[in-house]
């Protein structure tokens, strides 16, 4: 009798398509786990913050005390879940909370558990005539929060008076190199948030103009949320991609740029769409720097995926001038 056939490993007997993409996601996970460092640390518990009441359009001087109770409501959350931390034995996230309690800062909103949601403004919401959301890719939370206040800052100091940057950790982030990060799953999830966000923002800020940053797989997050979002600009760098083919499938009224700085290892991300399971995909499909994806492209310089917002960078100064409403620099 002759010996049966081997069964050919789950990998191999997967349509070719699938087994060159998730090679190279795979690939990719290898190159960039490094570079993210440890694991995400274990949940650590948080007690649920105060109800707070919803802003409403205001004189400046009215908004401008009812942005400080919001702000102060956020102070107390984050020193209630200092302590928790601390108790719970988790010193590096109740440093990092205590920190971000510290006198100055402003988070219109803070919740400790399930890893961390928050939104800090840097500047004067009140009175700012543009406005510009930041959204974090992966690795970004309450453990490692300084570095997207500090990107917040420098963007803010870049764009000067009347403005005001919010820095939205309103989601869980993955981890880079993930399953998380090679998928929209997350995304899906946040960009509800994000969209009640923002509209939020247009209400109490009418006559503000109002951009969406989003980096890496904020990106993806940003392009979920921006169908019919009253924003005048969607910002996608430093992005894997978004989910979509073409700019056009954001269904959004806002210009939309992008830009990819020349030392991004993101680059090397295949941009592929391979379906999982019903409802799901592997990859973010067309690079939006690419021509057939059809976004304005803009200088990001030679930096890094991490340098965007680093003082005194092309990248920086193009993305305040997007902000602003002007023309950047372009690619």
């Amino acid at each position: 009798m002759a010996p049966r056939p081997r069964p050919r490993p789950l990998l191999l007997s997967a349509p070719k398509r699938f087994r060159r993409a998730l090679a190279a996601a795979l690939v990719t996970a290898a190159v960039a786990v490094p570079v993210a460092g440890a694991a995400r640390p274990a949940e650590v518990p948080a007690p649920a913050p105060a109800a707070v009441a919803p802003l409403a359009p205001a004189p400046p001087d009215v908004l401008a005390a009812r942005l400080e109770a919001r702000y102060a409501a956020g102070r107390s959350a984050l020193v209630e879940a200092a302590r928790t931390a601390e108790e719970y034995g988790a010193r590096r996230r109740a440093a990092s909370l205590r920190e971000m309690a510290g006198a100055g800062r402003r988070f219109l909103e803070f919740d400790g558990r399930d890893g961390g949601r928050s939104a800090e403004v840097v500047g004067d919401l009140a009175r700012a005539g543009r406005i510009a959301v930041l959204v974090p890719g992966a690795d970004t939370g309450l453990d490692a929060y300084g570095r997207f206040h500090d990107g917040a800052v420098t963007l803010q100091r870049e764009l000067g008076a009347r403005s005001a940057v919010v820095a939205w950790l309103g989601y869980r982030t993955p981890a880079t190199g993930s399953a998380a990060s090679l998928t929209p799953g997350r995304a899906d999830q946040a960009a509800p948030r994000l969209r009640s966000f923002v509209e939020e923002l247009a209400r109490i800020r009418p006559g503000a103009r109002i951009t969406l940053l989003g980096h890496s797989y904020g990106s993806v997050v940003c392009a979920r949320a921006a169908a019919g979002l009253p924003v005048a600009a969607v910002v996608l760098y430093g992005s894997p991609g978004t989910g979509s083919d073409r700019a056009a499938d954001l269904r959004t009224d806002a210009t939309v740029w992008a830009g990819r700085a020349g030392d991004d290892w993101v680059a090397g991300v295949p941009h592929v769409r391979v379906p999982l399971l019903p409802g799901s995909e592997l990859g973010f499909g067309t690079d939006p720097v690419d021509a057939a994806f059809g976004a304005r492209r803009f200088a990001a310089g030679g930096g890094g995926h991490s340098g965007y917002l680093a003082a005194g960078s092309v990248s920086l100064r193009n993305l305040a001038l997007i902000v602003d409403g002007r023309e950047p620099a372009r690619a």
